[in-house]
């Protein structure tokens, strides 16, 4: 059987990525429609070897469409994707707008894809934070086998997170410098070329970020118990590719050998952690693979029980578009998507 499809947000960095994934992975998809602004009406997107016209989303009817893919910011899905779930569609959100919403499953289909059994409720399943599930892809296999007791991580960021213009303003920042000319920050709070800033999203009143309150909250719901996580995300000088360093405390005893051979059988990972020089993986190689890579893996000798880990995805597949598609493919591989 093959499906509807409609990628609301095509033109961003994305809605391209999904586009692209769903051809790669030869998605069942009878038709696919791509939806932007009405600033875009009558642009093209390519998907494989066709070109897409953009249809305008403030007049679109999703009468017809069973899945939308929606990358596009909070304002807008809180306006249009009410409008695509009365018409019919599942939408499969990448905002953060439903991803605390009790009705609303938010899933990372290696961790939980049994929580998709509540899409009917809304009609809507989330799509986690970037830096989220990337991390929670590592975690699962090791929460398992020897139940988590405490995580800190400090991430590493790539500009793409923030949209197209972000990249923009690194491009055109690292340019600036080469030539000497002064180029004042517009997206970011400070330089972001030849800098990294400890700050991503807005502060809240107890002096954390929106960006790491998120992954604490996220991290709990898609495992589905409550695990103490504090962290510390960084936006760096790299376009594409998150990288974190995840310390682990566990309640009961777990080996570097051990954690080494579980996140190899486990889904969607793949381990790369030689213990010489290059023997890990950085943002550069992740770029274009769908697998979350797991690297630096050894005791934390600090605490009675504990690992460090070195995460690296490609944020703008895993942490976004590609575990928006595996959202899709879960659907229909678990019989909950009817024409």
């Amino acid at each position: 059987m093959e499906f509807n499809i409609a990628v609301v947000g095509a033109t961003g960095s994305v809605g391209r990525e999904i586009l692209n994934i769903l051809c790669e992975r030869g998605f069942p998809a009878a038709e696919v429609v791509a939806i932007a602004s009405r600033k875009s009406k009558g642009q093209e997107v390519a998907y494989g070897e066709k070109d897409l016209i953009i249809e305008a989303l403030d007049t679109y009817d999703f009468s017809n469409i069973d899945i939308a893919f929606f990358a596009v910011g909070k304002e807008a899905s809180k306006k249009y994707v009410p409008i695509a779930t009365k018409a019919g569609a599942i939408v499969i959100d990448n905002s953060s707008l439903y991803r605390m919403d009790p009705d609303v499953p938010l899933v990372v289909p290696e961790v939980n894809p049994h929580d998709l059994v509540g899409v009917h409720k809304k009609n809507i399943i989330a799509n986690p934070n970037c830096s989220t599930a990337q991390m929670v892809v590592a975690l699962k296999p090791l929460h398992d086998e020897a139940k988590i007791k405490r995580v800190v991580v400090s991430t590493y960021q790539a500009v793409s997170g923030a949209g197209n213009d972000a990249m923009d303003e690194l491009f055109s920042q690292t340019r600036s410098v080469f030539v000497n000319e002064i180029k004042e920050p517009e997206l970011f709070t400070k330089q972001i070329a030849f800098n990294v800033i400890p700050h991503i999203d807005d502060f809240t009143t107890d002096g954390l970020t929106k960006e790491e309150v998120k992954m604490a909250d996220e991290t709990s719901k898609i495992m589905g118990v409550e695990i103490p996580l504090t962290a510390t995300c960084v936006r760096v000088p790299v376009f594409v590719g998150h990288s974190e360093a995840v310390n682990v405390e566990f309640s009961e005893p777990i080996t570097p050998g051990s954690a080494r051979k579980l996140l190899r059988e486990a889904p969607g990972c793949m381990v790369v952690d030689k213990r010489e020089d290059g023997g890990y993986i950085t943002p550069v190689e992740c770029v274009g693979e769908f697998a979350t890579y797991i690297s630096r893996i050894r005791r934390d000798p600090s605490v009675e029980h504990g690992i460090n880990m070195w995460v690296v995805s490609d944020n703008l597949r895993k942490g976004a578009a590609l575990n928006a598609v595996q959202i899709g493919e879960s659907l229909i591989s678990r019989g909950l998507l009817k024409k």
